[in-house]
This record gives structure tokens, C-alpha cells and sequence, in this order.
């Protein structure tokens, strides 16, 4: 087992849970704890050197931070 997939699952793991029973009913607090699993996800991916599966899991993460990004502040009223 490579450094990367024990990373990534670690991560996966805690970002699932940190997701699922967050402390704080915060948005921001929710993206982030979104984006700990996203990173655990990408280090899983990356240990099976799956180029394209990786850049692809890249690309929708970004496009689905933005648009989160673009909610959270609506809903916010900023």
C-alpha cells in the first residue's frame, strides 16, 4: 500500500464524517469539509495512477466549488 492511498483514504474517511455531522451548521464550514473528502478522493485516485479519472475528479471539483461559492454567498447576502 503506497503512502498516497492511505492519505487518501484517512482523508476520505474523515472528511465523510466531518461532512455528515458537522459542527457548525455553517456553509463555509460544510465546503470545507467537502473539499477534505474531495482531496482524500483525488490522493485514492492518484495512488492508481488513473490520469485521466484524476484530471477529470480535478475539473469537476473546481466547476462545483464555484458554483458552491456562488450559492453560499447568495444565501448569505453578501
Amino acid at each position: 500500500m503506497t503512502p498516497e492511498l492511505i492519505l487518501g483514504l484517512l482523508l476520505l474517511i474523515v472528511g465523510i464524517a466531518a461532512g455528515a455531522y458537522p459542527r457548525t451548521r455553517d456553509y463555509l464550514d460544510r465546503l470545507i469539509n467537502v473539499e477534505i473528502a474531495a482531496t482524500g478522493l483525488m490522493l485514492v485516485l492518484l495512488s492508481f495512477n488513473e490520469t485521466i479519472s484524476l484530471l477529470t475528479f480535478v475539473a469537476v471539483t473546481a466547476l462545483a466549488t464555484a458554483v458552491l461559492i456562488r450559492v453560499i454567498e447568495r444565501r448569505s447576502g453578501i
